[in-house]
């Protein structure tokens, strides 16, 4: 089979969509490796792209196809809408497109295939933008009319799928993250002066760090009556902007770190006293892997959407509690080491190389049936 794979977001810095795709392809070539199958990888992009998409899929074998288009998003966009011309005029006969969130190319045959993250523009349109609700919506439209298979990187989501789009269980496949190999617990820690906890977020309303930064000065109050930490006890916050406004991230003792690269963000997690993830939704929440695998013990939001990210190995707590997420830093402290034992041993069980095996084997099976 020829397996064309739009890799379109990965022409922004990484972060969780970006982070699936590159490891889910890793997996698809390693599956397919030695056998009579082809890979190819395209989008269309802008400069952007050309330079940050070769570097993400730096080490993986597979042909790349990059067309430089200006306002790229534009011409995406208008090409799903429009549905012509048909991705084979690019590309060449394919036997399998699994398109991604940016757009959802026409094509002549084959099987079509896509991958579903979250349907957080459905289930909560007010945490998203305009632009988000319109891109996606459209996406998951043509994704439950058109395709033969959705991956979702959860089985909360495949559940969210077949509720929220009407998709039958015989077109969903369920393929979970794995975790990078920079993520382990041996390593440099990072040293930010003082003891501090860590949360990995891209700044929006939906990651919930105002509530965050309620517990931070309920924790603060803590450790300054306990003597324990001389300087207390610091929030770091690392990941880009996004969008809505963050204005109590402008307290004292919080450290904004900005969009940090994996090697970067393991040392923080490994120098963590504990990392803290409040969001009120995902669809999977791969930060919590990263962390449990760097070493650090964990504490949850306990929304059902990361059951399966936390296993039995985090503290979870009320996202909607500043209290109760104090108290959880507290225990997590407390119970360190069973929580980073537990968390390194739940970690262990995810691999790419699985998911890539997932993907393999729905699309010889969908293109048997063709």
């Amino acid at each position: 089979m020829r397996i064309a794979f739009d890799v379109s977001p990965l022409s922004h810095p990484r972060t969780g969509i970006g982070n699936y795709i590159r490891g889910s392809l890793g997996g698809l070539a390693r599956a397919i490796a030695g056998g009579d199958h082809e890979l190819v990888a395209f989008a269309p992009t802008s400069p952007q792209g050309l330079r940050a998409i070769p570097e993400a899929l730096a080490g993986i074998p597979l042909d790349l196809r990059l067309r430089f288009l200006p306002f790229a998003h534009h011409w995406r966009q208008a090409w799903s809408r429009l549905g012509r011309p048909a991705v084979e005029r690019f590309l060449g006969p394919v036997d399998v497109l699994h398109f991604s969130d940016w757009m959802f190319p026409p094509q002549r045959g084959g099987v079509r295939a896509t991958t579903i993250h979250d349907l957080v523009p459905l289930r909560f349109p007010e945490w998203t933008t305009p632009r988000t609700r319109s891109m996606h919506g459209a996406k998951y439209r043509n994704a439950a009319a058109s395709c033969h298979l959705l991956f979702c990187n959860s089985e909360f989501t495949a559940r969210e799928v077949e509720s929220l789009l009407g998709v039958g269980r015989e077109r969903l496949r369920v393929a979970r993250p794995g975790v990078d190999p920079v993520y382990r617990a041996e390593g440099e820690r990072a040293d930010l002066g003082r003891p501090y906890v860590l949360t990995v977020a891209t700044l929006e309303p939906r990651k919930n760090l105002g509530t965050l930064v309620g517990a931070y000065a309920t924790l603060q109050q803590s450790v300054a009556k306990s003597g324990l930490l001389d300087g207390g006890l610091a929030l770091a916050v690392a990941g880009g902007e996004g969008w809505g406004e963050q204005p109590l991230l402008d307290r004292p003792g919080i450290v904004r770190l900005g969009f940090v690269d994996d090697p970067r963000l393991a040392e923080l997690y490994r120098g963590a006293e504990a990392f803290v993830f409040p969001s009120r939704f995902e669809g999977f929440g791969i930060p919590v892997l990263e962390a449990m695998a760097c070493g650090a013990p964990c504490v949850v939001s306990s929304h059902p959407s990361l059951d399966e990210a936390c296993g039995d190995a985090a503290v979870r707590v009320d996202p909607d509690d500043p209290a109760a997420i104090a108290a959880g830093i507290e225990q997590a402290r407390a119970r360190r080491d069973e929580l980073v034992r537990r968390g390194r041993e739940h970690a262990a069980r995810f691999d790419w190389d699985e998911a890539g095996r997932i993907f393999l084997q729905a699309y010889e099976e969908a293109h048997a049936r063709l």
